[in-house]
């Protein structure tokens, strides 16, 4: 998306530099010290002189709720809500403030952190935080799956499954890349994995495809890091589909290593295209939901699953060129 300097696209007015932050903070998401994120977050606010109240979450369930009640808050003393947390935190807060008229900003905690990174925000909390002060507006492109926004993808099928699995691994083992790889490695190597016939239809590609997965994407840096050359469709109000051929477990293990390499668009057995909307159906032996993940976070659905770019982006919070960090 192109940077609004003035900060009033799609009717909001400019930032004054004294909005008071309504921070909705995850205690338990990421892998940094609670009290260290609190104390540096709250050091380099108070510095600024900037009005804040942070909001402590202990339960994930709880996050939806608060979220809405940051969004009235905010609402009502023109404040911005800011979401601290990993990529399912970010994901809650953000489907609180889409459509509402209220700014959003970040201080990511994830593992990978794409959302963050694709705008020059680091998982460092007190880099994050000054990034907050003297930020501009930008709007943010959403994707919606059957209502639901998503911010970086959002799956079915084996890449649930990985996910799935990788937090298992994370809890037992810490949160890091290394971690993660490891875990897609051996869901792989355990095998089993189901072919899901898939009726799509987006206008200009319609058929059945009998698949292992299909993950549909809204972050062009993901996009970019593992290969995928139309990328910059995002960019152009579309959403990016991608889906393999049905393969055995050692071209998936190739299909994983291609993804590391930047080299997966590359791959023949990879199908990938953007789309404004899609439309998926489950074969006929599919009469119940299917599980399906958004940003991490793993759920069940009803089909047909409707994907298509939300009409109305976030107006999220920008760093300044000198809060910003350098892509990985």
């Amino acid at each position: 998306m192109i940077p609004d300097p003035q900060g009033t696209a799609r009717g909001m007015a400019p930032l004054t530099g004294q909005e008071p932050f309504f921070i909705v903070w995850n205690q338990g998401s990421g892998r940094n010290d609670a009290e260290l994120v609190r104390s540096t977050i709250q050091k380099v606010l108070d510095e600024a002189g900037r009005t804040y109240e942070l909001i402590a979450v202990d339960d994930g369930a709880k996050l939806p709720d608060i979220a809405r009640r940051a969004v009235e808050a905010a609402r009502a003393r023109g404040g911005v809500v800011v979401a601290c947390g990993g990529d399912g935190t970010l994901n809650a807060v953000a489907r609180a403030v889409l459509g509402s008229g209220v700014p959003f900003g970040i201080l990511p905690q994830g593992t990978f952190n794409y959302f963050g990174r694709a705008y020059g925000i680091p998982q460092d909390t007190e880099i994050a935080t000054r990034g907050l002060i003297g930020a501009h507006l930008e709007p943010v492109q959403v994707g919606l799956l059957n209502g639901q926004a998503f911010l970086v993808n959002a799956s079915l099928g084996l890449y649930p499954q990985l996910l799935e699995d990788r937090e298992a691994y994370k809890q037992r083992y810490g949160r890091s890349r290394l971690v993660a790889l490891w875990s897609a490695i051996v869901t792989l190597l355990r095998g089993g994995h189901r072919r899901l016939a898939l009726h799509l239809d987006s206008g200009e590609v319609q058929g059945v495809i009998r698949t292992p997965t299909l993950v549909v994407g809204n972050n062009a840096l993901q996009l970019r890091q593992i290969g995928i050359p139309q990328a910059e469709e995002l960019e152009r109000g579309k959403l990016m589909a991608m889906t393999a051929k049905p393969v055995g477990s050692l071209a998936l293990y190739g299909l994983l290593l291609r993804g590391l390499l930047s080299r997966l668009g590359e791959a023949e057995n990879v199908i990938s295209f953007p789309f404004e909307s899609m439309t998926v159906r489950l074969g006929k032996r599919r009469r119940r939901g299917i599980k399906v993940a958004m940003d991490g976070e793993i759920c069940w659905m009803q089909a047909p699953l409707e994907f298509r770019v939300s009409p109305e982006p976030l107006m999220m919070l920008v760093p300044a060129e000198e809060h910003r960090v350098e892509v990985a």
